[in-house]
């Protein structure tokens, strides 16, 4: 039977991690894999990840099962964490939290929910957007559509935006990025946030919130302003967090799945749902990263130690950011590129176009996505002038050596 199967192309980032690791440019640069990279190039081990680590090993008991909503002191620090340590969500007790494999993990959870329990309402997600939401969705049999979120220009089409979604059915479900969105950096300003509040409410629609990056942005309780005004304002809410990322801890799968209702009856109803969910997926999930979180979480010491790691990461990303501008300056292409200093996160639409991505992979040894997304942390004050030079080259600049 297996002589019938196709063989069908791989990931296309993938394919860029294999390209790089093949080239022989002593000055290859990796902006491809949505990583975070220190000066270096390499992915450290957070020191208070460690020291939990640490810990962890000394205290130990067991090995045995964690049950299929996880380990429940992980909840009992996400949650906070998510919505806010005094958050009136969790004082109503209209909150649930559900640990899965990575945010991807609890993403799939959310669809196979929507698809069992919404049965015939589409989803919605912004155009760009992370390209696993098209596979998630789809591969749970709910139809997907798109809305504009970036214009011609390579700005945040806001307007266009707005207009799509006052189009949406009524009780259609609706996915945001929280911050930090990936691929393209431009996240919503408060005002905007409070006006899609509004649609959503007018509109009946389900908001699911993916949280892939909080902390990368601007700050942890900054990141969280989107989803704490919805989680607030709004009777049904879904968020989709993730700790691989902001506790570098890519490995161990550390997501988060949470339902916001209207009470605590509703939250209850939910998550017995959710458990279902988890079961016909992957039964328990994995215990090492959460219990890395929630060591750190429940840590004055640790937690204060993971938060001026974080602090530390965002503020490199964000000087690579504005240093990456300033290094185009002397090319006369600073205005040109002047979103990526604007933009927040890891990532970046550069507003390189596919054949600009050719050449530098090709002539310079830059690895990026083709539709010119680039992981902000891999730039460096090492490569920033040579990075500057070859896309000064790219753009037809003459330069004279």
């Amino acid at each position: 039977m297996f002589e019938r199967i196709e063989r069908v192309p791989g990931d296309a980032i993938l394919g860029l991690i294999e390209a790089f690791k093949k080239d022989t440019n002593p000055q290859k640069v990796d902006l491809g894999v949505g990583v975070y990279r220190d000066d270096n190039g390499n992915t450290p081990v957070m020191r208070a990840v460690k020291e939990a680590e640490t810990r962890l090993l000394k205290s130990e008991t067991t090995k045995t099962y964690i049950g299929s909503h996880g380990a429940p002191a992980y909840g009992d620090a996400v949650l906070p964490l998510v919505l806010g340590a005094d958050s009136p969500v969790l004082e109503a007790d209209r909150a649930s939290a559900t640990q899965s494999p990575g945010g991807t993990g609890a993403l799939r959870l959310a669809a196979d929910f929507i698809a069992k329990q919404l049965p015939g309402k589409g989803i919605w997600v912004s155009d760009p957007t992370w390209p696993n939401h098209h596979g998630i969705f789809t591969a749970a049999g709910i139809e997907l559509h798109k809305y504009p979120y970036v214009d011609a220009d390579n700005r945040l089409d806001f307007d266009g935006m707005l207009a799509a979604i006052k189009k949406i059915p009524d009780g259609d479900v609706v996915v945001l990025h929280a911050c930090c969105h990936n691929p393209t950096g431009f996240d919503l300003s408060a005002e905007q946030w409070q006006t899609v509040l509004d649609v959503v409410r007018e509109r009946n629609l389900l908001p699911l919130i993916d949280f892939a990056y909080q902390g990368f942005g601007q700050g942890l309780d900054e990141d969280a302003y989107g989803v704490r005004l919805f989680a607030e304002q709004l009777d049904e809410v879904i968020i989709t967090s993730s700790c691989s990322k902001n506790f570098g801890i890519y490995c161990e799968r550390t997501g988060c799945l949470i339902a916001v209702a209207k009470d605590a009856e509703q939250k209850d109803n939910i998550r017995s749902q959710f458990a279902i969910v988890a079961r016909e997926n992957y039964s328990n999930p994995p215990a090492h990263g959460s219990a890395i979180v929630s060591e750190i979480l429940h840590d004055a010491e640790l937690s204060a130690m993971w938060r001026d790691e974080l602090t530390e990461m965002r503020d490199r990303v964000n000087t690579l950011r504005r240093d990456f501008v300033e290094a185009l300056k002397p090319y006369g292409l600073d205005k040109k590129y002047a979103c990526v200093g604007e933009q927040r996160g890891m990532f970046s639409y550069t507003g390189l176009t596919p054949d600009q991505v050719e050449r530098l992979r090709d002539e310079f040894g830059i690895y990026m996505v083709r539709s010119g997304r680039a992981n902000v942390a891999g730039f460096s004050q090492q490569n920033l002038p040579y990075l500057a030079r070859a896309i000064a080259v790219v753009n037809d600049v003459v330069i004279d050596d």
